[in-house]
């Protein structure tokens, strides 16, 4: 029986386990959400081992200008032959009439080290090492691009998640302000001083701000599972967000940041140009292609190299007359050789190459007008969105005191049903549009800070 309960409480530890695990809950800042984000993210962990494989052939790139040295051995059997002999034209008696001048050996072993070193190769090797350099400090621009583009990413998402939750309390405020009103509308109608109608227009509101909440709350669990997907964590997995919307910390970051004589942007833009990561890159890469075109054009050189050898063999062809033994040998040399027709194969290849570093200048001239774009867009949205803030609380302020002033008239008399609904309605719209007003700042804020550079 003890066995029994034993396996039926590992069965629902194992069926449930899943749900502990989602039931699990964290409270966590902006910050701390970043940090999480930057050790668990799978595209960042690709972008550090691509910075390993530049930085890998970088140093393959290197090897190719210094010496190489190799070794090499073998076993040869040949087939068997008569040995080479030489006949006498006379002949001496008790002598034979022929002699060997060299015996065959069937079994051959070589063993070889060789050193060759690339002496003058047209500027090619020199190339294919700045080219790989660069194309390695490119990656790491790219790794921290990357970097900056999932912080970004993750402050978007942490805002939006706060966002859904507020526009989730704006709204549940709101019911209990429908149902509320909704019990006065019923208690005027059992005095018959409401008609029917009213109810039922008051129930319809109800209905709709219902769904609302509905559709409130859904938005909330869809801005958690995009938070927690680019965290690391399981999706099901609640968060309590430690960080809050401080606006005098924000309107002074803000002001620190449009502030300064620079309602224009162009020291930003100065800024943005010299410190955005991808232009840092797109630069590197634009002087690899530069030394492609000088990589292409080393076709047209000779290639000079030295080469040294060392042999133990047995038998050494060298050695005459041959003998069965190891004789150890050794040969220097120095190589040129050079192409003097390969139908335009050279050529082309510059071509090609030429026309690759036009298309690297350009992609960075078009990069940085985008740079320019973004900061400036990311200005424009950070100003509007700080002007609309104080906007936004006073519209708050002005719909409140109007459903008050409104809900006492109705109580009196004097206002109708409808002047109500249309009160409660004004009022969510100004709480909403407050609590997007504060968040556009935010991301607009980490928006401007992103187009620059920090």
């Amino acid at each position: 029986m003890n066995k029994i309960l034993a396996r039926a409480a590992a069965i629902s530890f194992l069926v449930l386990s899943p749900f502990l695990i989602a039931a699990e809950k964290k409270t966590l800042s902006v910050e701390e959400c970043v940090d999480l984000g930057l050790k668990s993210s799978k595209f960042v962990r690709s972008s550090e081992a691509r910075v390993e494989e530049a930085e890998a052939k970088s140093r393959q790139a290197d090897a190719t200008r210094l010496p190489s040295l190799s070794f090499s051995g073998g076993y040869t059997r040949l087939s068997e032959v008569p040995p080479f002999e030489v006949s006498l034209p006379f002949s001496i008696p008790g002598a034979p009439n022929a002699f060997v001048v060299s015996q065959n050996y069937f079994n051959n072993y070589a063993l070889r080290v060789s050193l060759q070193q690339p002496l003058f190769t047209g500027f090619r090797l020199e190339s294919g090492s700045k080219m790989a350099k660069f194309s390695s400090a490119a990656s790491e621009y790219d790794l921290t691009k990357d970097r900056t583009e999932l912080r970004f990413a993750i402050r978007s998402a942490y805002w939006n998640l706060y966002k859904a939750r507020e526009f989730r309390r704006v709204i549940d405020e709101n019911v209990e302000l429908v149902k509320a009103h909704l019990g006065d509308v019923k208690n005027l109608f059992d005095q018959g001083l409401l008609t029917k109608n009213e109810v039922l227009r008051t129930q319809v509101q109800q209905s709709q701000v219902v769904l609302a909440q509905i559709d409130a709350a859904n938005s909330v669990e869809m801005a958690a599972v995009v938070l927690n997907n680019l965290i690391g964590l399981p999706l099901e997995t609640e968060i309590d967000l430690s960080t809050k919307v401080d606006e005098t910390a924000l309107f002074a970051e803000v002001e620190k940041l449009v502030g300064g004589g620079d309602e224009g942007g162009g020291k930003m833009l100065e800024k943005a140009l010299a410190t955005r990561p991808e232009l840092r890159a797109m630069e590197l890469r634009v002087q690899a292609s530069d030394s492609g075109v000088t990589l292409a054009k080393s076709g047209w050189y000779p290639q000079i190299s030295f080469v040294g050898n060392y042999y133990d063999l047995r038998p050494n062809s060298r050695l005459l007359p041959a003998q069965d033994k190891f004789y150890s040998t050794w040969d220097l040399s120095l190589n040129l050789s050079m192409s003097l027709w390969n139908w335009g194969a050279t050529k082309s290849q510059t071509v090609q190459a030429e026309a690759q570093r036009t298309q690297a200048r350009e992609a960075l001239g078009q990069m940085k007008d985008g740079v320019a774009v973004e900061v400036r867009q990311s200005l424009l949205r950070l100003k509007s969105a700080r002007e609309e803030i104080p906007v936004s609380r006073e519209a708050v302020a002005q719909a409140e005191e109007n459903l008050r002033v409104t809900e006492e008239r109705f109580k009196e008399g004097i206002a109708l049903n409808a002047d109500v609904l249309d009160a409660e309605i004004a009022l969510l719209r100004a709480r909403t549009t407050l609590t997007q007003s504060l968040i556009d700042l935010e991301i607009a804020r980490a928006s401007l800070a992103k187009a620059i550079g920090d």
